[in-house]
């Protein structure tokens, strides 16, 4: 699933605010391969997924996939069934992104965008390994958030990061039984797990729809299942050559270009949000507001905002070009408390205020850092065990990328100091399985030479270019942004046919709005 308007996330990041839950043992039972389901209705918490006809049951998996006898975890799955068993093709199998985003209801988005798609197959959602209503691994209690004080400095930011990096790693690593469970927290367990689900379900192969790091999660699976593949689609990926810190990076050019539309955008409409009547003066704008962040934490509504906040609100609503309004009504009233003057915030930066307010804000980060810090390699691990790592590539960056430089190059996950070492290393792509990729060219999130990268190694794959700012392209209509009809024709048609496009395509923008 793309990122939500209001999840104040990006690449790992809705990983970082997916839910953790308790540590519960896991069983020393072997797995069969075709399990015996006990299907009923799902957790009364999913009542849209229930009204839609769904069941629920849990797959039991193997906790490390090299040893099948040994101890087992569950993994919750749920099933919408094709309406149409005649025209049944199989099971399609789906996962919003992340790492760490649980999937159990991710059948509910997909299934407008499929239209009469998902007639024909039994709509799989699943959470993955350790997360949702799977076997979960938690950590100690966190203590109370410290908030910045009055006055602080770019250093102090840093340091505050790095100290709430040690305490999760220190309460994950240490916690129940996680010394056990954390090894086995990988992208490629999680692909394992996805082929028991098949093997459980008594399918021959699967079919996938995954976003962003769903997506690199697809990429996995026809790596290790390659003749296990059937329709497999792939919606903003990455390079599969980097590591995780590495596409953090790579993220802050695109990620200031887009800033420099959106200055643009926003100087054009002076009269309404009065930053600037140019371009550079909408970007000056911002500088100042991040400049003297650094130095004394902007106050509203009682909470105070230092830099590294702000750079977090500002990475979340410049991705979609549609937030371009909602960026701008937040930069000013982010301006505006910063004068001292008396703010109402809007429904965004009321959104980040009543997270940043949640006791449950610290617990919410586990469930991406335990994939994050489990991989190792792409397309989630591969993170600096120097802290001062961090922190210089976060100043090196300031010199063309003063905005988002030091956040994409900053301890965003506890992986340096986490207790436990990866149980084998990342994921090689080189193969024919046949897939279609989707990407947004001006992606800042997933950048588009990433997806390019990874088009290269899946030699059997077409390319789908939406020429738009966004993250994700599928079923855009669905989560209220503009749809991109040409690449839901093309899934939907791969879906339901087969047939993949004859060539790389780019979509037509007909219908954006004056940019």
């Amino acid at each position: 699933m793309r990122v939500a308007p209001l999840s104040f996330v990006g690449l790992g990041l809705a990983g970082l605010l997916a839910g953790a839950m308790p540590a519960t043992a896991a069983s020393p039972s072997p797995v069969p391969a075709r399990q015996h389901l006990g299907w009923g209705p799902c957790p009364d918490r999913y009542e849209d997924l229930n009204a839609a006809g769904a069941q629920c049951a849990d797959v039991t998996v193997p906790l490390d996939h090299a040893d099948p006898g040994g101890r087992t975890i569950r993994v919750a799955i749920s099933r919408i069934k094709a309406a149409d068993p005649s025209r049944r093709r199989g099971i399609l199998l789906s996962n919003p992104g992340g790492p760490g985003g649980a999937g159990l209801d991710n059948t509910l988005r997909l299934r407008p965008a499929l239209g009469d798609v998902a007639d024909r197959y039994d709509l799989i959602g699943f959470d993955p390994r350790f997360l949702g209503d799977s076997t979960p691994v938690g950590c100690a209690p966190a203590a109370p958030a410290v908030p910045p004080g009055p006055v602080t400095s770019a250093r102090q930011d840093f340091d505050r990061s790095v100290r709430a990096a040690r305490d999760t790693a220190r309460r994950c690593g240490r916690y129940a039984d996680n010394a056990t469970l954390l090894p086995h927290a990988s992208s490629r367990n999680v692909a394992r797990d996805m082929d028991a689900i098949r093997a459980a379900l008594g399918e021959r192969r699967l079919s996938y729809y995954g976003v962003s790091y769903g997506a690199d999660l697809g990429a996995v699976y026809t790596q290790l299942f390659p003749r296990r593949a059937d329709r497999m689609v792939i919606d903003s990926s990455t390079d599969p050559t980097a590591t995780q810190y590495e596409l953090f990076r790579s993220a802050g050019k695109p990620l200031e270009e887009a800033l420099g539309t959106w200055a643009g955008w926003t100087a054009r409409r002076h009269g309404v949000y009065a930053l600037g009547r140019t371009a550079p003066e909408v970007r000056a704008r911002v500088q100042r507001l991040l400049d003297g962040a650094e130095r004394r934490p902007v106050p509203v509504a009682g909470i105070r905002l230092d830099a590294p906040v702000l750079r977090l609100v500002l990475r979340q609503l410049i991705q979609h070009e549609e937030y371009d309004a909602a960026l701008a009504g937040t930069v000013r009233d982010l301006v505006d408390a910063a004068a001292g003057k008396p703010v109402e915030p809007g429904p965004e930066l009321a959104a980040m205020l009543d997270m940043l307010a949640s006791p449950e804000l610290a617990d919410s980060m586990l469930g991406g850092a335990v994939f994050m810090c489990g991989d190792g390699g792409w397309p989630a691990g591969g993170w600096p065990a120097d802290p001062e790592t961090y922190w210089k590539n976060s100043q090196r960056s300031r010199a063309d990328q003063p905005v988002f430089g030091p956040f994409v190059n900053g301890m965003t996950a506890p992986c340096a100091f986490w207790e436990s070492e990866p149980a084998e290393p990342g994921t090689k792509i080189g193969n024919d399985v046949p897939v279609l990729m989707l990407q947004a060219r001006h992606d800042n999130n997933v950048p588009y030479d990433g997806a390019l990268a990874l088009h290269r190694r899946l030699t059997g794959s077409r390319l789908v270019t939406a020429d738009i700012r966004a993250h994700g392209v599928y079923g855009r209509g669905t989560d209220g942004l503009r749809p991109v009809p040409c690449a839901d024709r093309a899934v939907n048609d791969y879906l339901r046919d087969g047939t993949l496009p004859a060539h790389d395509l780019t979509c037509p923008t007909a219908g954006r709005s004056e940019r």
